[in-house]
């Protein structure tokens, strides 16, 4: 239990955590767990967000090409057995495993936790101190390429999704985990990717491009009519990964209306990209303070990839936040920035996507 918990001062809806992945793999692997329980397993569960202030966020449902691979750890990027392309039965059949714990989590929860999906439905569950969830796929290999899937998956809660996680699939091309790297890599979107984007704008769901490489970046930006959003990604001008975004993609962001969500996994936020949680809050203070000056206020916002990174020890898991809040204080953010960036963002850009 950690020495000190406290709440954040403001509400915090995070852009990107594997919270339910990181349940079903433990229960894989014989170690199930309650999510209404506090552990010292994992970033998050229901006693430790409601300590901390963390009202919710977009809970992604992802395929791993090897359920045994914990990205927490330092891990060889060019292993192919975790980068492994995954058949499309098989990646929807976990999804729906994944999908399934959300609903079973909600379910049981005695109203504590809500799936949501309308941004009102996401303010009320803030508004009455409950846990608001709002469904993401993150990488499409669960989706045909006809969209029936999709369209079902919508159905049942799906809110947000990203094209690619770090690997090809039907829809495009993602990024490597390397730094220092480019993620100009490899070809822009397919036909069925380019199909995908005005199928989620469609249905207003929320596009997420973390993860993809950068023509497929630009091939989205110039189909989509909604905000473009990087739910997990840092900039590449301080962090040169890869997984992190350039100036010029930053300016597309901002000029779509979209935003940035802070991913707060260290070898995204370090310059030499090192996994060591001996990385202070002041670095993730520079990406946050490098973004809102290339963007504004309006456009940055968490996304801290819980339960699927390496986090700086002062943040460790959710119980964390208030220090990082903290941080931005001390570096000048002013309460309505810091209001913005905790949670009102979020909610606005899934707002625009709906509407």
């Amino acid at each position: 239990m950690p020495d000190q918990i406290a709440k954040s001062p403001f509400p915090v809806f995070d852009g990107h955590n594997d919270t339910i992945l990181k349940l079903e793999i433990e229960a894989i692997k014989g170690r199930e767990r309650s999510f209404f329980e506090r552990s010292e397993i994992g970033h998050m569960d229901l006693v430790r967000a409601q300590e901390a202030g963390f009202a919710g966020g977009l809970f992604a449902m992802f395929v791993p090409s090897n359920p045994t691979q914990d990205f927490s750890k330092a891990f060889n990027p060019k292993d192919p057995v975790n980068f492994a392309p995954v058949p499309q039965k098989e990646a929807l059949d976990f999804t729906y495993r994944l999908l399934e714990r959300a609903e079973r989590i909600a379910a049981d929860s005695e109203g504590a936790v809500v799936i949501c999906r309308t941004p009102e439905e996401n303010r009320k569950a803030i508004e009455d101190g409950k846990l608001a969830m709002s469904l993401h796929i993150e990488g499409a290999e669960a989706i045909d390429t006809q969209f029936y899937a999709l369209e079902e998956l919508y159905k049942r809660g799906l809110r947000s999704l990203g094209h690619v996680w770090s690997r090809e699939n039907d829809f495009g091309f993602g990024v490597p985990m390397e730094l220092p790297a480019s993620p100009d890599i490899g070809p822009g979107l397919t036909g069925a990717g380019r199909d995908l984007v005005r199928a989620c704008n469609q249905l207003g769901i929320l596009l997420d491009v973390s993860h993809l490489n950068e023509k497929g970046f630009w091939d989205l930006a110039r189909i989509t009519d909604r905000p473009i959003v990087a739910s997990h990604s840092n900039a590449h001008a301080i962090s040169p990964s890869s997984r992190n975004l350039t100036d010029k993609q930053l300016d597309a962001i901002k000029e779509s209306g979209g935003l940035v969500g802070i991913n707060f996994h260290v070898a995204f936020l370090r310059k030499d990209g090192a996994y060591t949680q001996d990385t202070p809050l002041s670095v993730v203070a520079d990406h946050a303070a490098y973004l809102v000056d290339r963007l504004g206020e309006d456009c940055v916002a968490f996304g801290s990839d819980f339960d699927g990174c390496m986090t700086p020890k002062d943040i460790r898991d959710v119980t964390g936040l208030y220090r990082l809040v903290e941080a931005l204080d001390e570096r000048g953010f002013n309460a309505q920035t810091l209001e913005k960036i905790t949670h009102r963002n979020w909610l606005s850009a899934l707002e625009k996507a709906a509407a």
